[in-house]
């Protein structure tokens, strides 16, 4: 239940949905061979100053200062305090791999809240960190976890992805997020109908093909070459460098891919709708001389106009609207350069990801493009933290040199920082996709694994013995079957509604003593996600209870 924006209140059947949902997460982790812990929601901010952070959350952070103005934050994420309490307590490599997680409400001050829990300023979250003495080590750990975060999402039944993605602020430089398809996913995943390859939108590439220009009429467009094209410009955060992107005529400027642009210029300010006022205030405000740093303009490619296009621009600027119209200063005075291909050395793309696109990992494979919810994210941080924060162990040479077993020992040792990596899954947001995800119009629809009960019990009037009859059949121990959760809908209330709040609250299993109970003993038993509805005798009841849970 809502109590402010972006923040809720748990009520007793949702706190069924998320305890169950941890304990899922718990049996997991245990396969791991990670331990718990519960670390405290206030976090320093001298910690987050260290590892240079403070600043990059920007607003996103809920800042506040004790009674000596001692400054600190509600915390999103735990990197910080768990590497310091790691630092503080390891210091041999004879202790690790080690594996820590917890499970706590992290908060994050979110500018527009919304899609209630999915987007919200207060969430709980469970996140793993793994401390190793060496990369190959962390790597291995890595793998382990992603092993055990599929089989986490296997058990939920869920038509989950698993996309390669950045790193974002966290660091790191390998990462892979957990998406729930969903039309109101704030997310682009875009993956290969012939192959494995998924990736989030700021990772994806298509392979290039033959592109023919089309002809426009834009105000902005330059000809070359024998085609014509649009530049859309931008900014870098330090307002010192103007991006002129040319591209095919036949795009219009919410085609560019601004994460594209941002592999090769990472301070480009992408938040700005018009980057044209603030260039020209660096301009007016600049002393352009050989002697002062001047301001920059890149020039940005599209592989689609051709190398006749590139080649024309550089070496007749002239013929080009290179600087806005007006502009105080001259392009010739400004350090020009000029980007054709990626960091890859591929040819440049600079047109977002669209469906029917060719998949650059395959041959055959077109490009499908999906909206998506990202459910948890892995990520091999290296040694960001433990360098900034102190976290090291003394490890023998031979076994970094050589990569020995861990039992080999020398006399001297080697004092290095740990491997770390972090691997969060969002419990709030897991409920919430999943609510929306299985919702029909009759209510909510639980898979198994969090389900508040997996099965009710809904007797007509007078059958308050025989549904105790039906509840000490499913519930009996049995070497065959898992034991079931189970309710019985005892309520003061008619039966019609009782039927129609099953459907709203969304139990896998509906068990029903109506008319053909009193008329041939047999129980009415509905599954509508699987679209079912059977009579079954008692004596068999609890196989075809047991049979419907496992498909759930």
């Amino acid at each position: 239940m809502k109590s402010h924006a972006g923040i809720f209140h748990i009520l007793p059947l949702g706190e069924r949905v998320q305890k169950k949902l941890e304990n899922l997460i718990d049996k997991y982790m245990s396969q791991l061979g990670a331990s718990k812990v519960s670390l405290s929601s206030i976090s320093s901010q001298a910690l987050w100053q260290q590892t240079n952070r403070l600043e990059g959350y920007g607003q996103e952070l809920f800042r506040f200062a004790d009674r000596k103005d001692v400054p600190y934050i509600l915390a999103p994420t735990h990197e910080e305090e768990i590497t310091t309490l790691v630092a503080k307590t390891v210091k041999s490599y004879k202790s690790l791999p080690l594996r820590l997680y917890q499970i706590g409400r992290k908060y994050r001050d979110e500018i527009r809240p919304r899609h209630g829990v999915l987007r919200s300023r207060e969430f709980v979250m469970k996140d793993l960190y793994t401390f190793d003495h060496s990369l190959q080590s962390a790597l291995k750990t890595y793998e382990e976890a992603r092993a055990v975060y599929s089989r986490l999402f296997d058990e939920l039944k869920l038509p989950y992805l698993v996309a390669e993605a950045s790193s974002g602020d966290i660091g790191g430089d390998l990462s892979h997020e957990y998406h729930l398809p969903s039309s109101i996913g704030e997310d682009n995943v875009i993956s290969c109908t012939d192959c494995s390859y998924v990736s989030n939108e700021e990772l994806a590439t298509a392979r290039p093909i033959p592109f023919q220009g089309q002809s426009s009429a834009d105000g902005n467009d330059a000809k070359s070459s024998g085609t014509q094209a649009k530049v859309w410009r931008g900014i870098s955060k330090d307002r010192k460098t103007l991006i002129n992107v040319w591209y095919p005529a036949s795009f219009a400027d919410t085609d560019i891919n601004t994460y594209a642009l941002k592999s090769v210029l990472p301070g480009l300010d992408s938040s700005l709708e018009d980057a044209l006022p603030l260039w020209q205030s660096t301009l007016n405000s600049s002393s352009v001389s050989v002697n002062d740093q001047q301001p920059q303009l890149l020039n940005v490619v599209d592989y689609r106009l051709g190398q006749d296009f590139a080649n024309d621009l550089k070496n007749e600027p002239s013929r080009f609207p290179m600087l806005p119209q007006q502009s105080p200063v001259e392009s010739s005075l400004l350090d020009a350069q000029y980007i054709t291909s990626s960091t890859s050395g591929e040819p440049f793309n600079t047109i977002r990801i669209y469906d029917g696109d060719h998949c650059p990992r395959c041959t055959s494979g077109q490009l499908r493009v999906q909206k998506a919810i990202e459910l948890g994210h892995t990520f091999h941080l290296g040694t960001k933290y433990s360098d900034a924060l102190g976290a090291r162990v003394q490890v023998p040479p031979t076994m970094i040199e050589d990569n020995k077993d861990l039992s080999t020992e020398s006399d001297s040792t080697a004092n290095v920082s740990m491997q770390m990596g972090c691997h969060g899954i969002g419990i709030s947001r897991i409920i919430g996709a999943v609510a929306d995800h299985l919702a029909d119009d009759r209510g909510l629809n639980w898979p198994r694994a969090i389900a508040p009960f997996e099965v009710v019990i809904i007797p007509g009037r007078n059958m308050e013995d025989d549904a105790a009859t039906i509840s000490r059949a499913l519930t009996e121990s049995s070497n065959v079957f898992q034991p079931i959760d189970l309710a019985l809908d005892d309520r003061a209330e008619s039966f019609p509604w009782k039927l129609k709040d099953a459907d709203l609250i969304g139990y896998p299993v509906i068990v029903v003593l109506g008319r053909k109970w009193t008329s041939d003993r047999l129980c009415e038993v509905q599954c509508r996600r699987l679209g079912l509805t059977e009579f079954v005798p008692l004596d068999h009841l609890q196989e075809h209870v047991n049979k419907l849970l496992s498909q759930l």
